[in-house]
């Protein structure tokens, strides 16, 4: 066996005998190894039938000990690789690109074909007409409204299934990008119109199953059609759109979305709970403990139970608190029955749209499948197919903070425009202002959805009669109501002579845009002094006309 060379201060000796820097000749004596430098330097003059040499030179170790310092470059680095290799990793490349591409266009045509299937159950109109980007049609106000109704036609064994238990109007501005939810309370009393289940006036829950000839697409679409216009007369609105979902879309919706985040703000501290779904937990089964009951719905037994705060639910938790109104006993946070529900009911559409429009749900093709089918198999719209871009970008654009809630009970703004009372032996839902006045309630909708200034500063106006005619301060009261003033009084001013009309400013708070419109209107100077009359507090305005007002 050959042995190894050790090297001397990282330099490998040549083999034997052989003068550094010289000829490489064989010799039959075997020479001395030299162990130093220093015996290498003299090797040449000492070492025996080794021919006569000059010795090594400076140069010569140079040369040797040159790159001892030099990292060792690794043979699979030294070889380069030929044009044939280069090109065939190229291919590779491409290929693989390509393989990518053409499984994001597969997916692409996948969720694009079951968007396109789905269309044809949502929307009316022919199916390419999703290539189309058609504005929504608006009401004077520059709004598209939204008649939302929820039924439970899917949940068998539900009693009342055809009762539509959730009803919701969605006003959204297309240019503002805001949007509004309006509850509209199950159990209002209202006239039908014709005769339904409960004759000629019952709940209005009931008015779209009456109205419904049959359940298939068609016929949904024309009930959701007559719908909205009988809600919109009741309410003051033009709507639009009609909206009809089941129990099934919520589950689904929110199990597509991998759960939702509510952020539940309860009067009660301790949050909101209700024991009417505890049944989820075991109760009524025999063969399930207390403690059993407590493991499957921690931390009290209660299927429906939440802490104020932000509260992450599945599907399941998410669709039985939308329906939660505290019925029974024990319970807590839902003292006003179905207004709570109503307001837990918007905070879950709320979560929803928030969590299918973020990043991390468009960009998943398997969530976004999941919605298209949830939607498709469990929602019937009157919506026109060419319509869908609009509402994609509108379900893109419309920010949390633009959602807003026009509640009709509110206790921190110390409003009840509805009030629970009896008919017949039954519990109703009916204006404040009395059974069947909805004017307080259609007032109370247009300040908050018109796009007038005027309207939305609610400035507080009395008209007073001064032309002698009678008559003649409520025409100029229904005129200046139409044009969005608000007059909340009018009578008779004192005699005298008031020209074309005098106007006095009782306060110039928040009413910039009401007294400029006055001055066009009537052509006058306001007057920033008291009027000849004592008005109640919170008028802002005293309109007196006078006689050449009346004759025009």
């Amino acid at each position: 066996m050959t042995k190894q060379r050790h090297s001397i201060d990282g330099f490998t000796p040549r083999r034997a005998g052989a003068d550094l820097g010289g000829l490489h000749k064989k010799d039959k004596a075997t020479p001395v190894r030299p162990t130093t430098l220093r015996e290498l330097h003299t090797a040449g003059a000492t070492t025996p039938h080794a021919e006569p040499k000059k010795g090594i030179r400076r140069s010569d170790i140079d040369e040797s000990l040159k790159g001892i310092d030099s990292p060792v470059e690794d043979k699979k680095s030294r070889k380069r690789k030929s044009p044939e290799q280069k090109a065939k990793r190229r291919k590779l490349i491409k290929r693989v690109a390509i393989l990518l591409v053409v499984l994001l266009i597969c997916a692409g045509g996948f969720l694009g074909v079951k968007a396109l299937l789905a269309s044809g159950q949502i929307f009316k109109g022919p199916i390419l007409d999703i290539f189309q980007n058609k504005p929504l049609q608006q009401d004077s106000n520059g709004r598209s409204n939204v008649l939302v109704l929820g039924t439970s036609d899917d949940d068998e064994g539900h009693g009342g299934a055809d009762l539509t238990d959730s009803m919701m109007i969605l006003s959204v501005d297309q240019t503002k990008k805001d949007a509004y939810l309006i509850s509209i309370p199950r159990d209002l009393y209202v006239k039908y119109g014709r005769a339904c289940n409960s004759g000629y006036a019952g709940k209005i829950n009931e008015y779209f199953d009456c109205v419904r000839e049959n359940k298939d697409i068609e016929g949904t679409q024309a009930a959701l059609k007559e719908s909205s216009k009988f809600v919109g007369d009741i309410f003051g609105l033009d709507i639009q759109y009609g909206v009809n979902l089941n129990h099934t879309v919520i589950r689904q919706l929110v199990s597509a979305v991998g759960g939702i985040t509510v952020n539940i703000q309860s009067r009660k501290p301790n949050g909101v709970m209700d024991s009417n779904f505890d049944w989820k937990c075991g109760e009524g089964d025999r063969k399930v403990s207390k403690a059993e009951r407590l493991k499957r719905c921690p931390p009290s037994g209660h299927f429906i139970d939440f802490p104020n705060g932000e509260v992450t639910m599945d599907a399941e938790h998410a669709l039985y608190f939308t329906m939660a109104r505290g019925d029974r006993v024990p319970t807590y946070g839902l003292e006003q029955s179905n207004f709570d529900r109503e307001k837990n009911q918007q905070l879950v559409i709320k979560a929803i749209q928030k969590k299918a429009t973020s990043a991390g749900t468009l960009s998943d093709v398997t969530k976004v499948s999941a919605l298209i089918d949830a939607v498709g198999s469990n929602l019937r719209s009157t919506f026109e197919t060419a319509e869908i871009r609009t509402l994609v970008d509108l379900g893109n654009s419309v920010q949390q903070d633009k959602i807003k809630s026009l509640p009709f009970n509110d206790e921190k703004q110390d409003l009840q425009l509805m009030t629970t009372a009896m008919v017949g032996g039954a519990s109703i839902v009916q204006p404040s202002a009395g059974l069947y006045d909805y004017s307080d309630i259609r007032t109370y909708l247009q300040e908050n959805l018109s796009n007038n200034p005027v309207t939305k500063e609610k400035a507080s106006i009395v008209v007073l009669n001064g032309s002698g005619v009678a008559g003649a301060g409520q025409k100029e009261s229904d005129k200046l109501t139409q044009q969005g003033f608000v007059v909340s009084n009018v009578a008779n001013a004192p005699a005298g002579d008031y020209g074309k009309a005098v106007i006095y400013q009782l306060s110039s708070e928040g009413a910039s845009a009401t007294a400029e419109k006055l001055k066009q209107l009537y052509g006058v100077s306001i007057k920033q002094e008291d009027p000849p009359v004592a008005v109640a507090e919170g008028t802002k305005f005293v309109v007196i006309i006078g006689q050449a007002t009346t004759s025009n």
